[in-house]
Order: structure tokens, then C-alpha cells, then sequence
């Protein structure tokens, strides 16, 4: 049985991904790969049989979790680790433990890093593109807010973008 590269992320509204596309654009190889987001999961492979348990547990969780707000405020950087500088998402009690449900039951382990909730604004850059990158960028401030009422379940496609595969409404319960 053939598996697939799945992920589990949230779309801010359009507003806050122009502002990381107008960066992206020239500071993500990955850009035309995926719209900005926040992962909730990382990437995981599961058959046809495993995705059918998952989304029943990701339709569960989202029922029992309220929709919420997130803000973000500057920009970050998970230097020396990688070269990727990031917007901040505010520390938010409901990702985190979104993203704990999310990494235990009946859902693969593959969780690399401590879980940062964060919107990509440029990734592998050299180490001189880096610091320039983040040197002039961490001198800005944001005052963006938004309410999430979703988070979608994504799959990989072959040439490596990532489509949505279902969508999980908040707060049904």
C-alpha cells in the first residue's frame, strides 16, 4: 500500500499572507510550494487506511477545540539551527496544544524540533544572506491579529507543493 507525505497546518486570513508572501517571495526557494501557514504538524507518511483513522481523530479534536486568536508582533529567526527567519506567532495555549494532540495516539511521531508556531518568511538561505536578511528584518515591528476558525489537513504532491487534502471547523461541540 502506497503512502504520502501529509501535514497538518493553519492559513492566516489573506491579509497577514500577502505581508509574508511580499518577503517570501524573494527569501523562500520554497514560496510557489505552499501559502504561508502555520504548521500544527509536521510532515508524516500514512497510507490510505492510517490517513482514514487520522482525519476521524483530526475531525475530534477539532470539534473540541473553540476557534482562537493569534498575534504577531516581529520577526524571529531559528538561527544557528537553520537559516530560517520567521514571523512570530505569539505564544498561544491552543496551538501548542493543538500540536500535542497532534503528535500522540494515533498519529505518527515526527516532530523534529520543540514546537515554535511561526509563519516561514525566508528559508535556506546562506549564512551571509541569512544574517542580512534577519539583520534588517528584526528591526520591524507588526501589530497583525487574526482569528482562526480552521486548520487543514495537507497533502504532498509529486513535484513537492502541498495541496488540501480536508479542512477541520473549530468548535463544533
Amino acid at each position: 500500500m502506497s503512502t504520502l507525505n501529509y501535514g497538518i497546518a493553519v492559513f492566516p486570513s489573506k491579509e497577514i499572507q500577502d505581508i509574508a508572501n511580499s518577503y517570501r517571495k524573494r527569501y523562500d526557494p520554497r514560496y510557489n510550494k505552499i501559502p504561508p501557514h502555520i504548521t500544527l504538524k509536521e510532515r508524516f507518511e500514512a497510507t490510505p487506511d492510517e490517513i482514514k483513522d487520522i482525519t476521524s481523530e483530526l475531525d475530534r479534536i477539532a470539534a473540541e477545540t473553540n476557534p482562537f486568536d493569534i498575534e504577531i508582533k516581529k520577526v524571529s529567526s531559528f538561527s544557528p539551527v537553520t537559516n530560517t527567519v520567521y514571523l512570530k506567532v505569539e505564544p498561544n495555549d491552543t496551538l501548542t496544544s493543538l500540536n500535542q494532540k497532534m503528535n500522540e495516539g494515533k498519529f505518527p511521531v515526527s516532530q523534529q524540533f520543540a514546537f515554535v508556531p511561526h509563519i516561514t518568511i525566508s528559508q535556506d538561505l546562506s549564512e551571509d544572506e541569512h544574517s542580512d536578511v534577519y539583520g534588517s528584518m528584526r528591526m520591524l515591528e507588526f501589530d497583525l491579529q487574526d482569528h482562526i476558525d480552521r486548520f487543514q489537513l495537507l497533502y504532498q504532491l509529486e513535484d513537492g507543493s502541498w495541496t488540501v487534502y480536508e479542512t477541520f471547523k473549530l468548535g463544533r461541540n
